[in-house]
């Protein structure tokens, strides 16, 4: 079942929120951009990220030896008290996963400095750190 959106604009924030509870639901959702003259395209998180918190309290990860990969957690993920598990594959051409647990997601949101392993794929891994 796919969830769709209507053709009227959204925030950010709207659009983070939606996304995560349709990630976290299993539900696909379909976007489609908003009307107008605006000659200044929105800017998403750089795939290297720099530990920053965008706007609309997400968490943007610094991944290590990155090719594509991006990691970001949704503002609505921080609360996640069971943890969550990350696909950080991004535009690189092959997936990786950060498990962050419970206490992890807590210690992020508090701005504290989390650094994980990612999962083996393509024969190699990467650290991600939070903060």
């Amino acid at each position: 079942m796919a969830a769709r959106m209507t053709a009227q604009c959204i925030t950010r924030r709207e659009f983070t929120l939606a996304a995560a509870m349709a990630v976290l639901s299993g539900v696909a959702i379909s976007v489609s951009g908003c009307g107008g003259d605006s000659s200044t395209a929105p800017t998403s998180p750089s795939p290297t990220g720099s530990g920053s918190t965008p706007s609309g309290g997400d968490r943007t990860g610094s991944i290590s030896s990155n090719h594509g990969h991006s990691a970001v957690i949704a503002s609505a993920q921080l609360g996640a008290s069971g943890g969550i598990t990350l696909n950080i594959q991004g535009t690189a051409g092959h997936p990786h996963t950060v498990a962050l647990t419970g206490a992890d997601l807590s210690a992020i949101a508090g701005n504290q400095r989390v650094s994980k392993e990612s999962s083996s794929d393509a024969s190699h891994t990467h650290t991600v750190t939070f903060n």
